[in-house]
């Protein structure tokens, strides 16, 4: 799996206007509703009952949103980087600036789990976050991310 196969270049943006953990999951299911014609009112439901289970916040200023989702065929996924970090009610406690949401079938079985652990792997590294952080162009952010599986199969 790689991050060309889970995330469309248009499912890449700066907010700005984030304010709460409510906001950002209500962006990031606008967002994937306007790239991938996903219905936004379900996407956000299915985030919020994920996060009811357990914080997605993952540590490190880096939020993991995801769900599964009826009547799709392929899991797709949405980055978000925010200007502003918030308070996501991450494990360590820091506010979240990146967030990278993933949209799996619900069959999907081990293809979530493999994209979930490219996104968390990837993420993890502190030098691709710093880069990411470093630019607020969404084509910048789009490459950094699908530039990443080149380096690591070098």
């Amino acid at each position: 799996m790689e991050f060309s196969e889970l995330l469309k270049p248009e499912a890449v943006k700066v907010l700005n206007s984030a304010s709460s953990k409510k906001r950002l999951m209500q962006d990031i299911s606008d967002l994937s509703a306007q790239v991938y014609d996903l219905n936004a009112d379900v996407v956000l439901d299915a985030m919020l009952a994920r996060e009811a289970l357990g914080p997605t916040g993952v540590g490190h200023g880096i939020a993991l949103p995801h769900a599964r989702l009826n009547d799709l065929d392929s899991v797709l996924g949405v980055f978000v980087l925010l200007d502003k970090p918030i308070d996501f009610g991450s494990v360590d406690r820091q506010p979240v600036d990146i967030a990278f949401a993933l949209f799996a079938p619900e069959d999907a079985g081990v293809d979530h789990l493999k994209a979930l652990a490219l996104v968390s792997r990837t993420l993890r590294d502190a030098s691709v976050c710093t880069k990411l952080r470093a630019n607020r162009n969404a084509a910048t952010l789009y490459t950094i991310l699908t530039s990443v599986e080149a380096e690591q199969a070098a």
